[in-house]
């Protein structure tokens, strides 16, 4: 159980704000927050996005799951309370991200609806964009890169989500991308129009009718 916060911890507000840092970086700043089932694709399509986004020079960073781990949340194991408790504190990281400035992509298993929806109720209503990587169990297990399928098979890794914990879907994702019939490529184009179309990014002029890809919407971005 988590400790109250005391009452003498007060917010201490700068003077240098999230509006003047996404001024000066010509950019607002959100977070993208991917969810799906182990070996669904978030990692992948996360960083290629990423690619496409530091090429039109906007801040990003990609907080991934299994990194996460190596550090802020190396004290938690996968109990339903640690996955809760893992999702809380990147749920206010990413919220610190955001006040920096940054276009924060989170790659995070999140298996639960209620972790998912906490993050959201931080932020503002064009600051948190819920990307649901879907996936199908078999095609999951059939890439298993890291070979942790066919561990929590054998019961040698317990509460693993789509075995033996369960994965709520999103019943209001912002975007869904299914990898199960959709490549890299395609999936990055369709999180590329969204943030267009809702003005994650802003372009200097209204895109033609074309449908905007990684390679020909950068005639319609500029500073």
């Amino acid at each position: 159980m988590l400790a109250e916060k005391s009452p003498d911890v007060v917010w201490q507000d700068t003077d240098i704000d999230k509006q003047r840092r996404n001024k000066l970086n010509r950019h607002e700043s959100a977070i993208l927050w991917f969810t799906g089932l182990s070996g669904s694709g978030k990692s992948t399509i996360a960083n290629e996005l990423e690619k496409v986004l530091h090429q039109l020079t906007i801040r990003t960073y990609i907080l991934d799951g299994d990194n996460i781990r190596h550090g802020l949340s190396k004290d938690l194991a996968f109990s339903d309370d640690d996955r809760r408790e893992n999702i809380r504190r990147i749920g206010e990281v990413a919220k610190l991200f955001v006040e920096s400035g940054t276009m924060t992509l989170t790659t995070f298993i999140s298996p639960f609806r209620q972790e998912r929806d906490s993050v959201r109720q931080l932020m503002k209503k064009n600051e948190y964009l819920e990307i649901y990587v879907k996936c199908s169990l078999d095609m999951c297990e059939q890439r298993d890169v890291k070979g942790l399928y066919a561990k929590a098979r054998k019961g040698e890794i317990k509460q693993f989500t789509g075995i033996d914990s369960p994965y709520e879907e999103p019943e209001n994702a912002d975007i869904t991308v299914d990898t199960t019939t959709m490549t890299t490529e395609e999936s990055v184009n369709k999180i590329l129009n969204y943030m267009i179309e809702n003005e994650f990014i802003k372009c200097r002029r209204k895109p033609d009718k074309e449908t905007l890809t990684a390679c020909n919407y950068y005639k319609y971005y500029g500073k």
